[in-house]
């Protein structure tokens, strides 16, 4: 029996939405090109931050353009059901991505059971993308034949995106809503919201809702006000 996966897909979770700044770029083209002519087997790492989700979701969304079948799992908010019905039947999808792979390691079930889908996924060449904090090699895998299969994929690091980068990201965003954001204002928002890309887009969609409910655009004192920022 296969459970079925309590799962949906941002819309906005595209490569289009992905800011390719250079600590990501050699990534991102591996996986894109990866894409074209599948299976495409890889691993993704990088810190919280980093975009490994995000990934994860634009290559569904870039197989489910293509009429591909595909699996999207986030491991850390499914460890609680059981492995080997939650991963049943996944070979017949044409991707399957697993995230957050760090949260059900060291756990003998769930490492079987990744194991067998794995071998699976390889029999009906089938593409495979996993993604966690660290590489394979310093992962703490209990399962000696997981482990080499995880080493066996094309292993992708993803560096987390420095001020310029998030600059750039938040001025690109906002421009695709239709906002004028300028760059004293961007700077101040970034100096201080969260640094992390996924809470600062999250911070900019607050201000683009709170900006057209009140008919204001947005400058320092607008923002400092809407955010509950103090000067």
């Amino acid at each position: 029996m296969q459970i079925p996966l309590p799962v949906s897909l941002p819309d906005d979770a595209s490569f289009d939405a992905f800011f390719p700044h250079a600590g990501v770029a050699a990534s991102l083209s591996a996986l894109q090109s990866g894409l074209v002519a599948p299976p495409l087997r890889a691993f993704l790492h990088g810190a919280p931050g980093s975009g490994r989700t995000h990934l994860l979701q634009a290559c569904c969304l870039a197989a489910e353009a293509q009429a591909a079948t595909f699996a999207y799992l986030p491991l850390a908010d499914l460890r609680a059901l059981p492995p080997t019905e939650l991963l049943a039947g996944l070979e017949a999808c044409a991707l399957v991505c697993l995230d957050d792979l760090d949260a059900v390691l060291g756990e003998p079930a769930w490492e079987e059971a990744i194991f067998h889908l794995h071998n699976r996924l390889l029999q009906r060449e089938a593409s495979l993308l996993v993604a966690a904090r660290l590489p394979p090699a310093s992962l703490a895998v209990r399962l000696p034949d997981l482990l080499s299969r995880l080493q066996a994929l094309l292993v992708l690091p993803l560096a987390l995106p420095d001020d310029e980068s998030l600059l750039s990201a938040l001025v690109l965003r906002a421009h695709r809503r239709g906002m004028t954001l300028d760059e004293d204002v961007s700077r101040y928002i970034l100096s201080r919201a969260p640094r992390g890309m996924a809470e600062l887009m999250a911070v900019l969609d607050l201000l683009d809702a709170r900006s057209l409910a009140a008919g204001r655009r947005l400058s320092i004192p607008f923002v400092r006000e809407a955010m509950g920022w103090q000067a």
